[in-house]
């Protein structure tokens, strides 16, 4: 019978260090894997039990054993030659960002949430990178757009397909962005496409300069009440195009499948026929092909587009929507439009601004915070 691997006798001391490499929250992950695993063999855990709480292989939670009882805290160490381990590719970074979006339960971990400590650990083993440190982690999670924020209700879709849905709007993006080589079967254009509305004939809320305390000479502006809304509702139905970077927008009274449709054809028209387009959109029923109606399908196949369903409570993958903050902090807070027409000018002349002006500091400003809030 082999004898049992266990890590050598250590002292008071040494536990100690152990304990505070484990419990520290930044440095080198491989060192923190390290670390745990000598832990857990001198509280008398065999491999097997290390190797199951730890989601790693019994080979290597002997090797680092065998390392530790040789050579002691060195082993734990990684040991880089040439200098400073080398930065992270696009390819990794990507990975890397896509993984944190996602659920650990969709990698079969018994955890709920990431926290750095879990997200390192994960990426070394799965390969993604060799060796990362938590401060880095973040730093680099940051960097990509990606914070720790709370749950929202909703939040967490109740798709049976949410994965295969997300993953494949992030392949799209990522095309379009130009990071990944096009595939067989890849479109050439990405365009999200989304409604806004309903648009009441309302006052609404804004802010504005004002003298501080008010004054007569000077008095801050009100917003009138309302007490009844006879004239309806418009909606806007709106396409950003991803390839040159432009909005698109036509307010109709209805938003239902013909209204839809006939909003997709004029998409189609912006390119060549030849040119494959997809187009980001919500499960709303209009946009859907039922057994009563296949106009929707029928249309997408006979016009050589691909439609990519973002998944149930997953709208936050459509990049429209940060483009609708934009739309409504710059072209309808603080106004008070006296019809709809008016209201409908007013937003066309915003979208003519927003495709000339594209780069304005301050309008990317609020987009770059709606897309990752």
């Amino acid at each position: 019978m082999a004898d049992r691997v266990q890590v050598r006798e250590i002292s008071n001391d040494e536990g100690n260090r152990l304990l505070k490499m484990v419990r520290r929250s930044s440095g080198s992950i491989v060192t923190w894997r390290r670390a745990q695993i000598v832990l857990w063999s001198a509280q008398q855990m065999d491999v097997p039990q290390i190797a199951a709480l730890g989601f790693t292989s019994e080979d290597r939670a002997r090797e680092v054993i065998h390392n530790f009882n040789a050579d002691g805290f060195d082993s734990l160490y990684p040991k880089y030659a040439g200098g400073r381990p080398p930065k992270f590719d696009a390819e990794q970074r990507r990975e890397i960002k896509q993984i944190a979006l996602g659920r650990p339960t969709d990698y079969d971990l018994p955890f709920s949430t990431w926290s750095l400590s879990k997200l390192g650990e994960h990426l070394v083993a799965k390969g993604v990178v060799n060796d990362i440190s938590h401060e880095g982690l973040r730093l680099l999670l940051r960097e990509e757009g990606v914070s720790f924020q709370a749950v929202n209700t909703f939040k967490r879709s109740n798709d049976p397909d949410y994965e295969p849905k997300k993953n494949r709007i992030l392949h799209l993006y990522n095309l379009a962005d130009g990071k990944i080589d096009k595939q067989r079967g890849d479109p050439d254009v990405v365009i999200c496409f989304d409604e806004f509305g309903p648009l009441n004939l309302q006052p609404h809320p804004g802010k504005q300069w004002a003298v501080k305390g008010g004054g007569a000479e000077q008095p801050r502006r009100t917003r009138r009440a309302t007490f009844t809304r006879p004239h309806g509702v418009r909606h806007l139905l709106a396409g950003y195009d991803l390839s040159t970077d432009r909005l698109y927008g036509h307010i109709k009274m209805k938003k239902g499948r013909t209204q839809f449709l006939e909003f997709c054809r004029y998409l189609r028209t912006l390119h060549p026929p030849h040119v494959r387009i997809a187009i980001v959109l919500d499960n709303f029923s209009p946009h859907l092909s039922t057994k009563k109606d296949q106009r929707v399908g029928e249309w997408a196949a006979a016009n050589n587009v691909e439609l990519a369903y973002t998944p149930f409570y997953g709208s936050w993958l459509n990049r429209i929507e940060a483009q609708f903050q934009a739309l409504r902090y710059f072209a309808l807070d603080g106004t008070d439009h006296p019809s709809h027409a008016e209201q409908a000018r007013m937003i066309r002349r915003y979208i003519r601004w927003r495709n000339t002006h594209a780069r304005d500091r301050q309008l990317t400003e609020l987009i770059n915070r709606a897309n990752v809030a």
